[in-house]
């Protein structure tokens, strides 16, 4: 093989020098994002903001369980969980068996859970219904998500809102301003003499020209997130899940000093038409095992005490369990909120089993109330310019 030099490299690769990181005009450079933790790090006590989407409509009542409830009982006979199966909280709920970090963070106070979360007038479709979740804008079609209007109100530098995912979610999509992609896969360098010889393309050389001296402290800073990120891609090849990938990158960014304040992961499968307590105790479990490792790593780091995490689904499911053991879609459901700084246990009034919309559980909790804290509270905004007149704010959730 012919000598690696640095001019090679980069025409084998059909990149120009300026752009040697960029994976794509809708994403964000490593490049980027480490020279911006350099430059304008996070600062001290700066809130930061982790939105975990559940896509396909989660199940709230074989989440947060009812088990000691009659109507539950008799509405789900084969789909049901019994009071023992179920991690008692109180208040004759429980939560699902395959939720058993989350149970501790619970005990320790760093788990509150809103119950009866939906918007009026709700909608059955999937997409309908998730687009009025990202842009909190459940009378008419938002043309903007709820955290790009965030974006469009306080600063247009995309690296402030950053979505883990290969493409942007509308909820990072604002009128003037929009979020950045960073694919989840992680980094790794090349192996053996290969992966050398493309270091030493970062070592300066003299008489080179400005593009070609960019080149090189790009790869050198390729190098130092390779160091640091490439834990998740490791942890990908041994079978980690979806999430929990995606939540190690987002750690390894908070740590690193990265100046954004809100990320955006998530995790599908949810729409459990049948067969529903297998699949969803399963995917409960990789969520839970995703959320507690994250949540109990920033509690570890400064920066990492002042994130807030998010878990929410586009609806959740009829209160009758289907003739194919599982369930249709319904509509409210619970959210779930963690971290050090959340006042944990319930907020909002649990619907009731009985009193049902057609079938539906009513909604008790508007999910803009919720917004509206995370904004004020976390993300040291008014909500005013960013949800309109709507007021509603659950104090308690956040001091």
């Amino acid at each position: 093989m012919k000598s690696v030099t640095r001019r090679r490299f980069l025409t084998w690769t059909g990149v120009t020098a300026a752009g040697a990181l960029a994976v794509g005009a809708t994403q964000v450079n490593w490049s980027d994002l480490l020279a911006a933790a350099q430059h304008d790090p996070l600062p001290p006590g700066a809130g930061v903001l982790v939105v975990v989407t559940l896509y396909g409509g989660n199940d709230g009542l074989n989440t947060v369980v009812p088990a000691a409830d009659r109507a539950y009982q008799d509405a789900r006979p084969d789909l049901a969980y019994k009071p023992e199966e179920v991690l008692d909280l109180g208040e004759g709920l429980g939560l699902n068996p395959g939720l058993k970090g989350m149970r501790k963070l619970w005990d320790t106070k760093n788990l509150a859970i809103v119950r009866g979360v939906g918007y009026p007038q709700p909608d059955h479709s999937h997409f309908r219904s998730m687009a009025i979740w990202q842009t909190a804008s459940p009378q008419s079609p938002g043309r903007t998500g709820w955290l790009g209007r965030w974006l469009d109100v306080t600063g247009d530098d995309p690296l402030r809102a950053l979505s883990v995912e290969p493409v942007l979610p509308p909820l990072l999509a604002g009128e003037r301003a929009a979020g950045a992609c960073l694919p989840p896969s992680g980094l790794q360098i090349p192996k053996g003499a290969l992966g050398q010889s493309f270091l030493a393309l970062g070592k300066p050389q003299a008489g080179e020209g400005t593009d070609y001296a960019r080149a090189a402290k790009s790869i050198t800073d390729l190098s130092e997130a390779a160091k640091t990120f490439g834990d998740a891609h490791a942890k990908q090849q041994k079978g980690a899940s979806a999430l929990g990938t995606q939540l190690d990158l987002v750690a390894g960014l908070i740590e690193t000093g990265v100046p954004t304040r809100a990320y955006s992961v998530s995790l599908g499968g949810f729409d459990t038409h049948a067969d529903e307590r297998g699949t969803q105790q399963r995917l409960l479990s990789s969520l839970d095992s995703a959320l507690t490792a994250f949540v109990e790593r920033m509690g570890k780091s400064d920066r990492g005490k002042d994130v807030v995490v998010l878990v929410y689904s586009e609806f959740g499911r009829r209160v009758q369990a289907n003739a194919s053991d599982g369930t249709d879609h319904g509509t409210a459901g619970p959210a779930f909120v963690l971290g050090p700084r959340v006042n944990g246990g319930f907020h909002g009034q649990q619907p009731s089993l009985t009193d049902l919309d057609k079938g539906d559980l009513k909604e008790t909790t508007d999910f803009r109330d919720i917004y509206a804290t995370l904004i004020d509270r976390v993300l040291g905004t008014d909500p005013g310019p960013i949800l309109g007149d709507h007021p509603g704010r659950l104090d308690a959730l956040l001091p």
